[in-house]
């Protein structure tokens, strides 16, 4: 069967970065995949001997632009010359890889987010959705990918390495991501939760006891934990979940566990009396084809669970953002058969960074082109 493209080069490129002790940098995006890709890549690295540099991830906050970029780039300025790899973004992140390539980075982009029109110009691009990608499973996670990557460069020793471990994350954020359950993913998920719940890492441990695992079942149990995790808050450019799951002090991780869940449920509260406001708007018989909402009071950290929610609850496509002093960021959900990245890519003179999947994506917005995207919007959905 045919490699994911670029696959095995990137094993390569990797192995030789590992052998003469080249810097290698990794850029992620905070939520469940991009930390687990982080962690799968970095796991592996480090069993063949390699180490990380250093490491970014990408904040939830209206500072920093979506994918790689500039403040990722000037604090990685200092380790230029190097290999920089993105995970779970990139593919849309063209001025920023530029100024990576100006800086003295090999970069390598390993993402799963829909391709615009063009590629960014890093020395290798790995995404199964860009052209002449003869994979035939579309629908990986980025964590699955980088699973795959991870098999590569253990090569035979796979299976006696630490592929339990891996399985586990790759389950984790296969699921967390709401990837189609078939292919590859179904074997993610069929090895990797079991191997979950019984897993040996201390921050499952401490989840599955603060959860109390005997009383759910193995989905229900996935499904808590992913609430808990998903989007969690970074702290020096390192997100909560990463320091969590990587944490090798049971103690520690008992104590971090409680945070994280009183954190969740305080943004599941936030998002359900949002929510109420905002339904108290709309209605089933609201004549706008699309639902356009934004407040400084949104945080970034619950736009996707507010937008997911809104759209479950109207059916309709829904682009819920929070409002800044000059830009507006936010996430984009749609029923299922309505592409959300077709949509903006018609809007696109007006934004500054869009991109995502169908179904799930996200936008920057300067505020004076807020109400002109809000039309441009309304006029594509009025058509389809």
């Amino acid at each position: 069967m045919a490699e994911i493209k670029n696959l095995k080069k990137t094993a390569r490129r990797i192995q030789k970065a590992i052998k003469n002790k080249e810097r290698i940098l990794l850029f992620a995006d905070s939520d469940l995949d991009g930390v687990t890709s982080f962690i799968v890549l970095e796991e592996t690295i480090k069993s063949l001997g390699g180490k990380i540099e250093d490491s970014y991830f990408m904040g939830r906050n209206l500072e920093e632009a979506f994918g790689l970029n500039k403040d990722a780039l000037k604090y990685f300025k200092k380790s230029a010359p190097g290999l920089l790899i993105t995970l779970d973004c990139g593919i849309t992140s063209f001025k920023e890889i530029e100024i990576a390539n100006k800086l003295g980075f090999e970069t390598i982009v390993i993402d799963h987010h829909q391709v615009l029109n063009k590629l960014p110009n890093a020395s290798i691009v790995v995404d199964p959705k860009q052209k002449e990608d003869k994979y035939p499973f579309k629908e990986l996670a980025n964590v699955g990918i980088t699973c795959h990557l991870s098999r590569l460069l253990f090569k035979n020793k796979w299976e006696t390495g630490i592929k339990k471990n891996i399985m586990e994350l790759t389950a984790l954020g296969t699921l967390a991501d709401m990837m189609k359950i078939s292919d590859d993913n179904e074997i993610f998920i069929k090895e990797g939760v079991p191997s979950l719940i019984k897993s040996p890492r201390p921050a499952f441990q401490a989840l599955l006891d603060k959860i109390g695992k005997d009383n759910y079942s193995p989905n229900e149990i996935i499904r808590k934990i992913i609430a808990i995790l998903n989007i969690t808050e970074t702290k020096n450019h390192i997100p909560q979940s990463y320091s969590f799951l990587t944490c090798s002090d049971i103690s520690l991780c008992q104590k971090m566990v409680e945070d994280l869940s009183k954190q969740n449920r305080e943004r599941r509260l936030k998002v359900r009396d949002i929510t109420e406001i905002i339904g108290e708007k709309i209605n089933e018989q609201w004549p706008a084809s699309v639902i356009f909402e934004g407040s400084k009071d949104y945080s970034l950290s619950i736009t996707g669970a507010l937008s997911s929610r809104i759209c479950n609850r109207f059916k309709k496509p829904c682009f819920i953002f929070q409002k800044g002093d000059k830009i507006s960021k936010g996430s984009v959900r749609t029923p299922k058969g309505v592409d959300s990245v077709k949509a903006m890519k018609q809007c696109s003179s007006l934004l500054d960074v869009f991109g995502g999947h169908a179904q799930a994506s996200g936008f920057t917005v300067e505020n004076k082109n807020l109400e002109k995207f809000k039309q441009c919007l309304l006029q594509y959905f009025s058509k389809i």
